[in-house]
């Protein structure tokens, strides 16, 4: 039975999705079943993908072999395609062997290899790439409330040339043949481990010290600023008690729950560019992705939506042009609860980890309280993204929650905690 190291998805404070190895030869990157890539002249020069925004992920529209429309990610720190093992059945996909599927966290998940699907991409229906591994995605959906039917990386990125656009939510597919950028960003050089991750060179300053360098994965699959490994917070003392820092809570992956503490640095410099004050998932993990000493950490969504991206992997670089929101703080408020979502339309909306001494635990909210309410409107009408973007706003807000055969009504008041 073979392992796969994922690294996995992190949710809540940080999401992160990375990659697989693929278990399939280099070459056979496209469908046995007729799926290739279109010649450059066949392309138009721009191919505009719409995406949703779910809880800081890239999430797309895809079809599998005839199926209806399903939700996938957009992951620079993904390989090959995959798909929920549920969503695999449901479709009946011929799925064959075992693997063992492990990331952040020590724990794995068993997947399966999948044979003779393809997937296509709406608005991109001549173009198809196999979906090589199902796994279950599952307990992932329910902490993004949103399906999560599957996940889509570099195979499909090298493709391209792929300008992300978090300001107007759209992937552009520029062919990668004769592309010529001509804007004002910079181009940043990448390397690709084992992996097919795209890594970067960076500087991270801790507070009150000196700037330190080293390779960072540029994933956009997660939802944080920065997402540092435990060997490398262990070696610069990002824990000493000086450096104030709070529990992360609610943060799991493949490979289960993840340890770690969330706190800033005093700045993160890329190429040119210099992002004041960012906050950082300090890993504590023994085992898993984010026990990994080859690699300083991951540098996620919160950072990346800064730019407007140019995925050139072609070439070995990826250009950043810095959007409206470049300047903007990382000032966000924060609730201290994580969340849940339950049922087949995710509207069951349940408390699964209150952080002590935050707005969460002030109010008196409690783990498995099912919140009914938010300013009375009800829980089935929002969403966990919603929720965590209306929380991030200081504030008080009206909390109908069931504890047990009881209706409680609490005052949440949200601010900045670290």
């Amino acid at each position: 039975m073979k392992r796969i190291r994922v690294i996995s998805l992190l949710v809540a404070l940080t999401v992160t999705l990375a990659a697989i190895i693929s278990p399939f030869p280099a070459q056979s990157v496209f469908s046995s079943r007729g799926g290739h890539a279109p010649e450059a002249s066949a392309l138009k020069p721009v191919v505009t993908i719409p995406f949703k925004l779910v809880t800081r992920h890239i999430v797309v529209q895809v079809k599998i072999n005839n199926s209806r429309p399903l939700s996938f990610v957009f992951d620079t720190g993904d390989k090959v395609g995959i798909v929920d093992i549920a969503r695999a059945k449901e479709l009946g996909l011929d799925l064959h062997g075992q693997v063992h599927i492990g990331g952040a966290g020590s724990d794995t998940l068993l997947g399966s290899y999948v044979r003779g699907a393809s997937w296509k991409l709406q608005g991109l229906e001549d173009f198809s790439q196999p979906v090589a591994l199902a796994i279950p995605l599952g307990r992932l959906a329910a902490r993004f409330g949103h399906d999560f039917d599957g996940i889509i990386g570099s195979d499909f990125i090298k493709q391209f040339v792929i300008e992300v656009d978090y300001q107007a939510r759209v992937l552009k597919l520029h062919a990668k043949d004769g592309f010529v950028y001509s804007g004002s960003g910079e181009s940043i050089p990448i390397q690709f481990n084992s992996q097919g991750h795209p890594l970067i060179d960076a500087e991270v300053t801790p507070r009150g010290a000196e700037p330190i360098k080293g390779k960072f994965v540029l994933d956009l699959g997660s939802s944080g600023a920065l997402a540092l490994h435990s060997p490398w917070v262990k070696e610069h003392r990002l824990l000493e008690p000086n450096h104030h820092t709070i529990r992360a809570i609610g943060v799991g992956g493949a490979g289960g729950a993840v340890q770690a503490r969330l706190g800033r640095v005093a700045e993160l410099k890329i190429g040119k560019f210099k992002i004041a004050g960012p906050t950082a998932l300090l890993s504590q993990d023994k085992a898993g992705a984010f026990a990994n000493a080859s690699l300083a950490g991951n540098i996620g969504q919160r950072i990346a939506s800064k730019f407007k991206l140019f995925l050139d992997y072609e070439r070995q670089r990826i250009i950043l042009e810095p959007a409206s929101t470049f300047k903007d703080p990382f000032d966000q408020a924060q609730s201290g609860m994580a969340l849940t979502a339950e049922g087949a339309d995710f509207s069951v909306l349940r408390v699964i980890d209150v952080l002590e001494d935050s707005p969460a635990s002030e109010a008196g909210l409690l783990m498995n309280d099912q919140i009914l309410k938010v300013n009375n409107k009800d829980a089935a009408d929002l969403s966990i993204t919603a929720l965590g973007e209306l929380f991030e706003r200081p504030g008080s807000y009206l909390i109908t929650v069931r504890r047990g055969d009881k209706t409680i009504e609490l005052k949440l008041t949200t601010r900045k905690l670290i």
